[in-house]
C-alpha cells in the first residue's frame, strides 16, 4: 500500500508541476521574412509601434572597465550603457569564473542595461560618451564613473556610483541646458534581453522575462512572448520593473513619487526591452537639473531584495505554494545559520516535517500493518473464489468491517505531504542560497547529484520499505509493486541533490516508524490468536 501511495505521490506531483510549475516561453517564430524592416526601436518613444527592426546592433568596440568588491562591469561609450556584469561573489555552474549576470555577446546571452534621454539633441544609449579614465577600480567605500556627452545645446554628464558591499548603482543624470529654449526631457531606463536564454531545462524549466511592482498592481510578470502581438505598458507613481531569472535579478527604481511609464515590447526578432520612463522638471536656458535612479542588479537574496526597493522580494518565485515554501525556507535558513550547512538543514528540517506529521503517518502505518496482517487470510479468500472477483470483493468488504479497517486509510497521510514536497522542490528551484551549496561529495543541492548515490539509496529504500508492505494478493500486481521503485527512482535521477536527499531521509524516518508500528500490530496479532 505504501508503495501504491508513493506512486499517487510521485504521480500528482509530476501532474501538479506540469500544469502549474513555470512554464518556457513559447519559441520565437522565425522572422526572417518579415518585410516590417524599419528603424531600431529600442528607444522607448516607440512603444506603440507594433513593428518590428531588423536593424538592431550594438558597438562592442570601446568599453569603460569597473571593478568593485561585487562586481566586475564594462560600460560601453555607447549610450553609457552596462553591457556585461560579473558578480563576483557567484560562481558559473561550470567553471570557477564570476558568474556573468549581463553580456553584450547576444550568442549565448543579450542581457544589457540602457538608459538616456528622449528630447531633441539630448543623448540616447545612442549617443556616445566620453571618458576620463577607461579603468577604475573601488578602493573606498565607493566609487563614481562620470562618462560625458556634449554638444552644441547640452552637457550631460551620466554618473554611476558604485558601493561597498551593495549590488545597487546609482544612476545619475545632470543635466546643463545650454541651448536658448526652455526644455522638458524625458529620462528612460531599460533592459535589452534575448527571448532564450535562462530559460532552465526542459525537465526544470523556470522563467526569464520582465517583472514589475507597483502599490496597486503588486507583483506581475509579462513574459517575452505576452509582448510579441503587442506591447505591454503601464502608468504608475511608484514602483519598479525589472528582469527576472532564477536565482538573479535587476531592475530599474525611481524612489521618487515622480509618474513612470512602464513599458516591454519587442526590439527586434528575439530580442525585447523592457523598462520604465518619467518626464523631468522643466530646465530653463542655462539651467541644470539632476535626476536620479537606481540599478539593482545581484542574487534574490531576501535581505538585499527587501533593502532595494518594495516588492523586489517578490522576485524570488517560489510558484503558486509561496504561502507554504516561504515559511519553509524561513526555517530551513534559521536552522542553517546553526549549523552552517544546507544539507544538515535539509535532514533536519526533514525530521522536524516528520515529526509534525508523526500522527497522520502512524495512522498510515497502522492500516498498513493491519492490512499486512490480513495478507494470509486475503490469500485464502483469492484460492476460495478462484476468478469470481463478485464474491472475492463481498468477502473482502466483509473482512475489513469487520476488522474494523479502512484499506484507504494509507493515503491520507501523502496526499497531505504532496504540497509540502512541491514547496520544498520550488525553494531548492528559486533560492540563491541554495545554489552551489555543498553537502559531503555534492558541491550544488540545486543540482542533480553527480554520482547519483542519492537516487540510487532513494530506490534502494523503497524496495526495502515494499517489503515491510503488504504484499498484494495479485502475482501480477506485486511483480509490479517490486518494479516500481526502479521505475519511479529514475525520476529523482533528475531532481534537485536536496530534494532526493530530503525524500531520502524521510524514507529512512518513514521506514523505521513503519517497522515499529508493524511490530506492534504484529505482536497484538499474535496475541489476540493466542499465541502470545
Amino acid at each position: 500500500m505504501e508503495t501504491k501511495n508513493l506512486i499517487i505521490f510521485v504521480v500528482l506531483s509530476f501532474l501538479i508541476l506540469a500544469f502549474f510549475g513555470p512554464q518556457p516561453d513559447k519559441p520565437n517564430e522565425d522572422n526572417s521574412n518579415d518585410t516590417n524592416v524599419v528603424a531600431d526601436k529600442s528607444l522607448p518613444s516607440d512603444i506603440k509601434n507594433k513593428e518590428i527592426s531588423t536593424g538592431f546592433s550594438l558597438d562592442k568596440t570601446n568599453y569603460v572597465q569597473v571593478e568593485t568588491d561585487m562586481y566586475k562591469v564594462s560600460i560601453s561609450k555607447e549610450g553609457g550603457d552596462i553591457r556585461n556584469l560579473y558578480l563576483k561573489k557567484y560562481k558559473d555552474k561550470n567553471s570557477n569564473d564570476s558568474y556573468q549576470l549581463m553580456s553584450d555577446a547576444t550568442d549565448p546571452l543579450l542581457y544589457i542595461a540602457q538608459s538616456g534621454l528622449l528630447g531633441k539633441s539630448l543623448p540616447t544609449h545612442r549617443s556616445i560618451y566620453e571618458s576620463p579614465v577607461n579603468n577604475y577600480k573601488m578602493e573606498g567605500r565607493d566609487l563614481q564613473v562620470p562618462l560625458i556627452f556634449e554638444n552644441d545645446d547640452f552637457l550631460v554628464k551620466k554618473v554611476y556610483t558604485f558601493r561597498a558591499d551593495s549590488y545597487e548603482i546609482d544612476t545619475t543624470f545632470e543635466i546643463m541646458n545650454k541651448s536658448q529654449s526652455n526644455i522638458t526631457p524625458t529620462a528612460y531606463y531599460q533592459f535589452i534581453h534575448d527571448g532564450e536564454s535562462n530559460q532552465g531545462s526542459t525537465f526544470m524549466p523556470t522563467y526569464t522575462g520582465t517583472a514589475y511592482y507597483t502599490d496597486t498592481e503588486n507583483f506581475q510578470k509579462v513574459s517575452f512572448g505576452d509582448v510579441e502581438s503587442a506591447p505591454f505598458t503601464l502608468n504608475a507613481n511608484n514602483g519598479w520593473i525589472g528582469i527576472i531569472q532564477r536565482y538573479f535579478a535587476s531592475s530599474w527604481i525611481i524612489s521618487s513619487k515622480a509618474k513612470r511609464e512602464f513599458f516591454s515590447k519587442e526590439v527586434t526578432s528575439n530580442t525585447y526591452a523592457s523598462g520604465l520612463k518619467t518626464g523631468l522638471s522643466e530646465i530653463l536656458p542655462g539651467e541644470s537639473l539632476s535626476f536620479n535612479a537606481t540599478l539593482y542588479s545581484g542574487p534574490q537574496a531576501k535581505e538585499l531584495l527587501e533593502k532595494a526597493a518594495p516588492g523586489m522580494e517578490l522576485t524570488v518565485d517560489y510558484g503558486w505554494l509561496t504561502i507554504l515554501a516561504a515559511p519553509l525556507f524561513s526555517v530551513l535558513s534559521g536552522i542553517q545559520k546553526v549549523v552552517v550547512n544546507w544539507g544538515v538543514s535539509i535532514i533536519l528540517l526533514t525530521v522536524l516535517i516528520k515529526l509534525l506529521f508523526y500522527p497522520l503517518s502512524a495512522a498510515s502505518y497502522k492500516s498498513m500493518a493491519q492490512m499486512r496482517e490480513l495478507a494470509p487470510r486475503l490469500q485464502s479468500m483469492k484460492e476460495k473464489f478462484g476468478d469470481d472477483k463478485q464474491k472475492m470483493q463481498k468477502a473482502m468488504m466483509e473482512l475489513y468491517k469487520a476488522e474494523k479497517i479502512n484499506p484507504l486509510g494509507g493515503c491520507l497521510p501523502i496526499l497531505v505531504q504532496i504540497p509540502v514536497f512541491i514547496a520544498l522542490y520550488w525553494v531548492l528551484l528559486g533560492s540563491v542560497e541554495l545554489r552551489n551549496a555543498p553537502f559531503l561529495y555534492i558541491s550544488d543541492l540545486s543540482s542533480k547529484d553527480p554520482y547519483y548515490l542519492l537516487p540510487i539509496l532513494m530506490a534502494a529504500s523503497m524496495f526495502v520499505q515494499t517489503k515491510l508492505n503488504p504484499k498484494p494478493t495479485d502475482p501480477m500486481q506485486a511483480r509490479l509493486m517490486m518494479m516500481m521503485p526502479i521505475i519511479f527512482s529514475i525520476f529523482f535521477f533528475f531532481f534537485p541533490a536536496g530534494l532526493v536527499l530530503y525524500w531520502l531521509v524521510n524514507n529512512l524516518l518513514s521506514m523505521v516508524q513503519q517497522w515499529h508500528i508493524n511490530r506492534k500490530i504484529h505482536a497484538a496479532a499474535l496475541k489476540k490468536k493466542g499465541h502470545a
